[in-house]
């Protein structure tokens, strides 16, 4: 191995694992902020020295930062997770690619343009793919480092990526006109102090702004009184150790023992108690209120004036037809299909219910991507990938307080059903339709004690700060929490303990500048790319010569 290529090494494997830290370490956002400068300079050193098949280096690199960060996906499935890191990074290294392709095409800053413009619009197209996988999205790096995150009410998290570009592209500039001896040799004053300012400018008005946001906002709304039940039950032994009549008890001990008061003195004020995703699967979409489930919750809330129950459900839609439905449904046998979603459904002491099925889905564990092409192979294999399907457009549950007339009181309530909290821009949906406040319910126990399920509660921070809206998070085994508007966690319960926790939450109304105009720095970033792209084929495609003419 040469020295080059000894320091290309080097710098890689810095650049994997100060991109990794933010993730990993809380208030340490900032770090991403010169992460990618090590990889640049790797790159830089392999274009001085002639190296080819560079992929050998960034390619290891995004390999890295992937297993450092998400390796607890093979918790729950050990070649889910390989392949969701190899096949990440495989991604990533692909935009790398393409940037090394460009400076065939472009001299100068362009190329750098083009990488950071292709990364974003990378990152965009990744939120609405059929596989989707968007967990390492640079901006997440702030999940966790919140007093520098606040700007994201305007940009949203992809924002935040545009802005890690920002400042990784303008600190490698200037340590390369540093090294080739441009700073001192062909800038004049004027551009040395132009390159500065340039770089402070980019480096600290989101700070600022953020650091501003952080201690001058305040918290909007009316409270609505809300109990979180965290049951714990270990999703792999859950209906095998305890039987759904069991697991119902659990949740009625932790309702009857934290509600004694409205049991004794009604109110007259709603309040919401939230259970975790998946908490049953014995609800049929056609007869929901026969369910054993539904029934027990519905009697117990009888003796609970104006409390509404929230609970996620394994839900069920059985169809008779001589021909397959549709390509995600499972075959009973004799012409009998089942269709399955993963669903939230709000009741109350009348029986009244609402459902919302969740729509983003994890793949392969809920549903089967490309079904008419990936379905077929599902069947041979015996079906071992998930059929869930979502509903088409985002829709609202409403806490009620059976009362009529002007007494009467209806709350628009948004659910986001595990994996959902990640996508910011899917999530400024539930805004759009007049969410109040949101809920999130979920399971994160399939990972074990690990960073999995920190990552994921600190990723619903964000989305209470891009929406500023007030977050009651319901998890089965832990973290459940009181999220506020700045995305603090005011809350939250231990780790795989039963727990409750009853607060409150604020109402609120309005939408920020990202809920109203949704990811504008995606957008324009994906427009630059695609412009940028097209030149950089034709220029690689049409010869020099003919383009002077």
């Amino acid at each position: 191995m040469t020295k080059e290529q000894k320091q290309m090494t080097l710098l890689s494997a810095i650049s994997a694992v100060m991109l990794s830290i933010p993730y990993l370490i809380p208030h340490t956002g900032i770090i991403s902020l010169f992460a990618l400068v090590p990889l640049l300079a790797m790159e830089r050193i392999a274009t001085l020295s002639g190296t080819k098949k560079l992929w050998r280096w960034h390619y290891p690199t995004f390999v890295l930062w992937n297993a450092l960060t998400t390796f607890w996906v093979c918790n729950a499935t050990i070649w889910g997770g390989v392949f969701a890191v190899l096949a990440n990074a495989f991604q990533m290294s692909v935009v790398f690619g393409l940037f090394r392709l460009s400076r065939k095409a472009f001299k100068g800053v362009l190329p750098y343009i083009f990488l950071a413009t292709a990364w974003i619009a990378w990152e965009r197209a990744y939120f609405s793919a059929e596989i989707s996988w968007p967990w390492l999205v640079l901006g997440n790096s702030f999940a966790r480092t919140l007093s520098l995150a606040q700007w994201y009410e305007y940009v949203g998290t992809i924002g935040g990526s545009v802005w890690i570009w920002a400042c990784n592209l303008g600190l490698f500039g200037i340590m390369c006109a540093l090294s080739d001896g441009s700073w001192t040799g062909k800038w004049n004053i004027k551009a040395k102090i132009g390159a500065a300012v340039s770089y402070a400018i980019v480096l600290l008005t989101p700070i600022v702004t953020s650091l501003v946001l952080w201690y001058s906002y305040e918290e909007k709304g009316t409270p609505l009184e809300v109990l979180i039940t965290q049951p714990n039950f270990d999703p792999y032994h859950k209906f095998q150790a305890l039987s759904q009549d069991q697991q119902n008890a659990v949740l009625e001990g932790l309702i009857r023992d934290n509600l004694k008061d409205r049991k004794d003195n009604p109110s007259p004020e709603p309040l919401l108690v939230l259970a975790p995703e998946t908490f049953t699967s014995d609800v049929n979409l056609d007869l929901v209120q026969m369910g054993r489930t539904f029934r027990r919750m519905a009697g117990i809330l009888t003796e609970y004036p104006n409390v509404n129950l929230l609970f996620g459900a394994t839900t069920l839609k059985y169809t008779h037809s001589d021909k397959r439905p549709s390509d995600t449904v499972r075959d009973l046998g004799e012409g009998n299909w089942l269709q399955t979603y993963n669903s939230a459904i709000m009741t109350d002491g009348t029986a009244r219910y609402e459902i919302f099925h969740k729509s983003k889905l994890v793949v392969g564990v809920e549903k089967t991507p490309y079904p008419k092409i990936f379905r077929p192979i599902d069947d041979m294999l015996g079906g071992v990938m998930g059929r869930d399907i979502g509903q088409d457009e985002i829709s609202l549950l409403h806490v009620e307080n059976n009362a009529e007339g002007r007494n009467a009181v209806s709350l628009p309530i948004g659910c986001a059903i595990c994996y959902e909290s990640v996508y910011g821009e899917y999530f400024t949906g539930y805004i759009k339709k007049g969410a109040k406040a949101m809920t999130v319910i979920t399971n994160d126990a399939w990972w074990g004690d690990t960073p999995g399920y920190r990552q994921h509660l600190s990723y619903s921070s964000l989305r209470a700060i891009e929406t500023r809206r007030d977050i009651a998070r319901c998890a089965n085994t832990g973290i459940s929490a009181i999220i506020n508007q700045k995305g603090q966690i005011l809350e939250s319960s231990p780790w795989w303990e039963t727990a409750v926790i009853r607060s409150e939450i604020n109402l609120t109304d309005g939408g920020t500048f990202f809920v109203r105009n949704g990811d504008i720095a995606g957008r324009i970033c994906s427009f630059m790319f695609l412009l940028l792209l097209l030149a950089m084929v034709v220029r690689l495609i049409v010869p020099s010569s003919m383009r002077r003419n």
